[in-house]
């Protein structure tokens, strides 16, 4: 199925550029989203028109993650979360708890989808975690877990 993205995405393609994509992501994800519009004349024609546009608000939105990227880039959140003996958690540290303790900490509205651990944080310890904030912004936060006493 075509489509004409509307917005710049990572590995998809850029904005105004007319791509192949299975129906179902096409539907489910790009449209349902308005990330992107179905490839007929009338769409193409009027996604020319309003590409500027388009242009301009990709550009307000990496002028925004820059902002955020440039308050949490490289900082250390702390996590306390109930351990074994042996330093593994009960559980998992997951990017929604992530996202609570960046909202918390800094005020800043940072989406689980945008937080990728680099790899799955299951003990106590410092772990790097990126950021995705736009197509071309990320930043990397540690988060550094450490055991909690009594149960929450």
């Amino acid at each position: 199925m075509k489509v004409i993205l509307l917005e710049n995405l990572r590995r998809i393609g850029s904005i105004g550029e007319i791509i192949e994509v299975k129906r179902g992501f096409a539907r489910n994800y790009l449209i349902s989203n308005k990330k992107a519009l179905y490839a007929s004349k009338e769409n193409i024609a009027e996604v020319e028109k309003i590409k500027a546009d388009l242009g301009k608000k990709d550009d307000e939105k990496k002028k925004e993650a820059q902002k955020i990227s440039e308050q949490i880039n490289h900082k250390e959140y702390l996590i306390k979360k109930l351990s074994t003996e042996n330093k593994e958690l009960y559980g998992s540290v997951k990017p929604t708890e992530i996202s609570k303790i960046i909202k918390e900490t800094d005020k800043l509205d940072i989406k689980p989808s945008m937080i990728q651990p680099l790899n799955e944080i299951k003990s106590l310890g410092k772990f790097k975690v990126k950021i995705i904030l736009h197509t071309e912004i990320d930043s990397e936060i540690t988060i550094n877990v450490i055991t909690a006493e009594t149960i929450q």
